[in-house]
């Protein structure tokens, strides 16, 4: 089990002892959140995963958003791309299953881009003892004022208007903070700082690609580059601590935790 790994056990399992059910867990991409959530279901039997990945709208209604919107939200990620109510539904079949139900739960293909037959969604047992869900910004907090501010960065100057930025403010302090209401606790990874995540980020196209450490290709080095910008504004807000309060793991730029409260 990873460094990570037993750092989120250890905090999931003083969650659990308390009787939460619904844990979110909440880290900066790369920093390893899918390989610790894998231990962590060894770790605690009775538990499922589910990840915020796992319920982008399907990519005809993300291409509705980016030209009613904005084009920026044909890069999928920020608030605005998940199927939310979804999400919602697929944990609240989970807290009232029964132990012999067994239940589909929405997969995503992101190399198609497109949210995958119902036929192919895993089928997983119901009465979970504790129910994990994974993504890069849980509970972060909504701040109607960011609009009006500069952009942080070349992506957003993009959102020139800022359509963009305005659509997800009220996003985040409408359907996802009901879907932060289901939780009954917040774990969090904590990255010294934004910098740190383009790294994790551009390690993790290296092992999706299977190329070497620096062999990727100049090209999708710079679609990296460009497509973390999208998750600065949020990333760096809950490094503010702007979320919902609970337990969190600081890691350093080598992914090695020290635990905090």
């Amino acid at each position: 089990m990873t460094p990570l790994a037993e750092a989120l056990l250890a905090l999931a399992t003083g969650e659990m002892a308390r009787g939460a059910r619904v844990i979110f867990v909440s880290g900066p991409q790369g920093v390893g959140k899918s390989t610790a959530m894998a231990a962590l279901t060894e770790a605690i039997p009775g538990s499922v995963v589910l990840g915020l990945d796992d319920f982008y709208l399907t990519r005809g209604e993300r291409l509705a958003l980016a030209r009613d919107v904005h084009p920026l939200f044909g890069t999928r990620g920020p608030p605005g791309t998940h199927d939310v109510a979804l999400l919602m539904e697929t944990i609240a079949l989970f807290k009232a299953s029964g132990a012999d139900e067994r239940i589909a739960v929405p997969a995503f293909d992101k190399a198609a881009d497109e949210r995958r037959p119902e036929a192919e969604w895993p089928v997983l047992a119901g009465a979970p003892r504790v129910i994990f869900v994974e993504g890069w910004m849980m509970g972060v907090a909504a701040d109607l004022s960011a609009p009006a501010g500069p952009p942080l960065n070349a992506v957003e100057a993009e959102d020139v208007d800022g359509a963009w930025r305005t659509y997800q403010e009220p996003q985040l302090a409408g359907p996802y903070q009901r879907l932060w209401n289901m939780a009954d606790a917040f774990l969090y990874i904590d990255a010294p700082g934004f910098d740190v995540v383009k790294d994790w980020r551009m390690q993790q196209e290296e092992t999706t690609r299977g190329v070497a450490p620096g062999g990727l290709a100049p090209e999708r080095q710079a679609w990296v580059s460009r497509f973390i910008l999208h998750y600065q504004r949020l990333t760096e807000r809950l490094l503010a601590g702007a979320r919902r309060p609970g337990q969190s793991v600081a890691v350093d730029r080598f992914r090695q935790p020290q635990l905090r409260n």
